[in-house]
């Protein structure tokens, strides 16, 4: 008899934890392309990808490490999104504890001494004693709620979701991290060579304009030949000004992603376009989903969301609850305890929605409004995603190829002001035509430098678009 009540008591366990209301989360079909776009054909079947190292084995300047540190401890945003994690870890508890009964202790003593002025009058033997002790205390059952339709277990089932998605928002927020320091890091050495170009540039104007100088007190040169040369001194040191301020600007946007007060930002005293492999793979479509956490955190709002749909359909069934107490009552404190004091109670209770002008109809069809946003949000990272690592891969493919063009376009105007100036001093050419020559020369060093940023920057863009840096 013992063995069948317990199978009984099995089989009613399993059918309960079967009957859950709502759909089960099944992972939309999206199509993945066969291949990242970009200028070049990429390796097919490339399984590795840039994306799978660490953010310490692709930036390795000791002093960027040494920052992105810094930030990963210090940062606002991602301290607040720790905050947010740790939120959605005690809602989640707070979620899960409705599952289980809940227990709690009461009690309480009263004390009363009545008057004998107020009793009727009557002799002394007649009257009742004027103390009067009452005691209770109880172990109360409140109000466990039978989850016969699984609505407790899909809330908790929203509230996990919920903690991951926090949690993989946390991630998003330590790869925009990561890729913003480095680079502001890269612009504030790509600033510190534009203004080394320009004071270098600015000196040897000077030096010109003190040859200029010369000629025109030996009757060689003209006032407009002066002239001429101040202009281009005067704009060299123009300037170094705004390149200055552009650089204590971009410390201090750099000391606010540490956590830090504006402030001075060590950093290398050379700008190297060369600080990363020439090839850098992207790895196979496919693993993206599994790697950006974005889209993680996307599917981990729609799985909440599905979730929520069950919660809202449980209310069209009815709900069981039951409540009880058990514990003891007595005038006599030395005997709260004993068999005549014992008191208990047991209510059990079942509430069935009859009529409620379309409430639960409407919060059932929210909740699938809601799913299918949260899926639109989904398809819409994924496309994202994919849009993000095609721009990085053009974007450094192209830069490269512009960059290469620059150091031959460099390379050819410091030849031509080299003969520009070895013409004017010798009296075969105007002094116009090495004017030219270096105000090209210095134009064109200083969009090299640019292109060398666009083209580290590229780098790092695709490092985080292929969903690297949280790891």
């Amino acid at each position: 008899m013992k063995t069948k009540f317990s199978i009984a008591i099995a089989a009613a366990a399993l059918l309960l934890a079967s009957c859950t209301v709502g759909p089960n989360y099944r992972r939309p079909q999206v199509v993945v392309p066969s291949g990242f776009r970009a200028p070049e054909p990429l390796p097919e079947n490339q399984a590795a990808s840039l994306a799978d190292l660490k953010w310490f084995e692709v930036f390795r300047d000791p002093q960027l490490q040494s920052m992105i540190k810094v930030a990963l401890a210090q940062n606002y945003d991602l301290r607040d999104a720790v905050a947010r994690v740790d939120q959605a870890r005690a809602n989640l508890g707070i979620t899960r504890s409705n599952q289980y009964p809940q227990a709690g202790a009461s009690g309480n003593l009263q004390f009363t001494r009545l008057s004998r002025d107020g009793q009727t009058p009557l002799p002394a033997s007649f009257l009742p004693n004027q103390n009067r002790n009452w005691g209770q205390a109880a172990l109360d059952l409140l109000s466990f709620q039978v989850d016969l339709w699984g609505q407790l277990r899909r809330a908790t089932e929203a509230s996990r979701a919920n903690l991951l998605n926090a949690d993989w928002n946390r991630k998003t927020v330590i790869t925009t991290v990561v890729s913003q320091v480095a680079a502001d890091y890269f612009q504030l050495l790509e600033l510190d060579s534009e203004l080394a170009i320009s004071e270098r540039t600015l000196e040897t104007r000077r030096a010109s304009l003190q040859l200029t100088n010369d000629r025109q007190a030996h009757g060689i040169a003209t006032l407009l030949d002066v002239r001429q040369a101040e202009q281009l001194v005067d704009t060299a040191a123009e300037s170094i000004p705004q390149l200055k301020q552009q650089i204590e600007q971009t410390e201090d946007q750099v000391s606010l992603l540490l956590g830090k007060s504006p402030g001075e930002i060590r950093r290398a005293q050379r700008f190297d376009a060369d600080t990363f492999a020439p090839e850098v793979p992207a790895g196979l479509p496919s693993a993206l989903l599994e790697r950006r956490p974005d889209i993680r955190a996307a599917e981990e709002a729609m799985i909440a969301a599905n979730a929520n749909i069950g919660v809202a359909r449980a209310a069209y069934f009815p709900q069981i609850s039951l409540t009880g107490s058990i514990g003891g009552q007595s005038s006599n404190l030395a005997q709260l305890f004993s068999g005549p004091s014992a008191a208990w109670s047991f209510v059990p209770q079942i509430t069935q929605p009859i009529f409620t002008a379309g409430r639960i109809r409407n919060n059932v069809r929210l909740a699938q409004a809601q799913r299918e946003d949260a899926q639109i949000a989904y398809e819409k990272s994924i496309s994202t995603a994919f849009e993000e690592v095609s721009d990085a891969l053009i974007a450094h493919q192209r830069t490269h190829e512009s960059r290469v063009e620059q150091q031959k376009l460099v390379i050819a105007l410091e030849d031509r002001k080299r003969l520009a100036y070895s013409r004017y001093q010798g009296g075969v050419d105007t002094q116009l035509n090495a004017l030219d020559a270096d105000r090209d020369l210095l134009s064109a060093e200083l969009s090299l430098e640019q292109i060398r940023y666009s083209e580290l920057v590229s780098v790092v863009q695709l490092y985080k678009a292929l969903g690297g840096g949280w790891q």
